[in-house]
């Protein structure tokens, strides 16, 4: 539960740089074309060190890890508060990501090992941790940021604050778990034997990847477009814009803590197959329909769409069981990099064919999940042997 409080408090600080975009754009005179080179630096910077990062701590656990990640997150929102110009805000942002990069493949990682056996539960109140504080981050712009201006992110400050206290109890249950591992010699005699040969392993994980994909793509539309949709379709304000993304949001927090669970229970592919080619009836439906409908759709696409990450993630862990930090920080640093690529290219999108356009085009990305019948059942295949 710590690790899920970390992880909300981590990810409201990231949301709060995306609900920002509409008075940053305004406040700067930013075009889409540069919202989408800030929202590719941030993923970028917080795609590229993930695995890097897994692989390392894999090989030498630290138990400061998530307090030097929320050190780079702390620094990032206070320059962004305050920056003036283009140049300043990409600093921020990569600051941002950088610590973003540091927290998320080692508190998964140790979510992991905290887990009892129950891995799909675990991740997933894990994750919800992150969805939950995604959602949050637009509400409170709105309700804090947007009435009074953007140097009133630094507030947020609080918020860290708050994390690194959380953090303690984490730092504490790590060093003893790492002092017993080590004492009894743990972490050298508990290797596990991966349930695929190479080149089987190596098609899985370039399966999931491709599902990570088409997942994030249509992820990114959302997540850093609807506002603007949502103001240039249906006039809405940008605070109103701001509650319907918080709507769109706690279905990805719901969608996510119901992913794990149904996973342990019935096999990870029969959930990643159902969640993201079962958000295609939903994101096809949306560019086509009213205000009210297009809120609904957006829940449920949301929701069907966020319960996928957590059986990817444990898929592909039960792949390569014993590098948890190595796999985290790979499928985390790919969905980051495939959204702030997919900002950019949908930001200059944007700004030839027109916001409405993004969504026409993105709502054919979750057809991409058929490619989900590729993957072997790895369930059946452990109670084989």
């Amino acid at each position: 539960m710590a690790l899920c409080t970390v992880h909300c408090l981590n990810d409201l600080l990231q949301s709060v740089v995306s609900a920002v975009y509409p008075m940053l754009k305004e406040d700067l005179s930013l075009s889409f074309a540069q919202i989408g080179l800030i929202t590719l630096v941030y993923q970028i910077a917080a795609s590229v060190f993930q695995p890097l990062v897994g692989l390392a701590f894999d090989r030498r656990p630290y138990v400061g890890s998530l307090p030097l990640g929320m050190v780079f997150s702390t620094a990032g929102i206070a320059l962004f508060a305050f920056a003036m110009s283009l140049p300043v805000v990409l600093v921020a942002v990569f600051l941002v990501g950088v610590g973003s990069s540091t927290l998320h493949p080692e508190a998964s990682r140790i979510t992991s090992l905290a887990s009892h056996g129950r891995r799909g539960l675990a991740q997933s109140i894990f994750q919800v941790g992150g969805n939950f504080g995604t959602s949050i981050g637009p509400l409170a712009v709105a309700l804090v940021v947007a009435p009074h201006g953007r140097r009133y992110v630094a507030l947020f400050l609080i918020v860290s604050a708050m994390a690194f206290y959380v953090m303690r109890t984490i730092c504490r249950w790590y060093s003893g778990y790492l002092a017993a591992a080590a004492k009894t010699g743990r972490e050298k005699t508990s290797l596990r034997r991966a349930p695929l040969s190479y080149g089987r392993t190596v098609f899985a994980i370039s399966v999931l990847l491709v599902l990570i994909f088409s997942k994030y793509i249509y992820m990114a539309s959302l997540t850093n477009y609807y506002t603007f949709y949502l103001i240039d379709r249906f006039g809405v304000s940008i605070k109103s814009s701001q509650i319907l993304l918080f709507v769109f949001l706690v279905a990805t927090a719901a969608g996510t803590l119901a992913g794990g669970p149904v996973g342990d229970r019935y096999g990870r592919k029969p959930v990643i197959w159902a969640s993201i080619l079962g958000t295609a009836p939903f994101s096809l439906l949306m560019p086509h329909c009213g205000l009210a409908a297009t809120v609904v759709l957006s829940f449920c696409a949301g929701f069907m769409l966020s319960s996928a990450f957590p059986a990817i993630l444990l898929y592909s862990q039960e792949l390569l069981p014993n590098k948890l930090g190595l796999v985290s920080g790979l499928f985390f640093g790919f969905a980051f990099g495939v959204a702030g690529v997919a900002s950019a290219v949908l930001g200059e999108f944007a700004d030839v064919y027109g916001i409405n356009a993004i969504f026409d085009f993105c709502a054919y990305m979750p057809l991409i999940g058929l490619v989900a019948c590729l993957l072997p059942n790895l369930k059946k295949r452990s109670e084989g042997c």
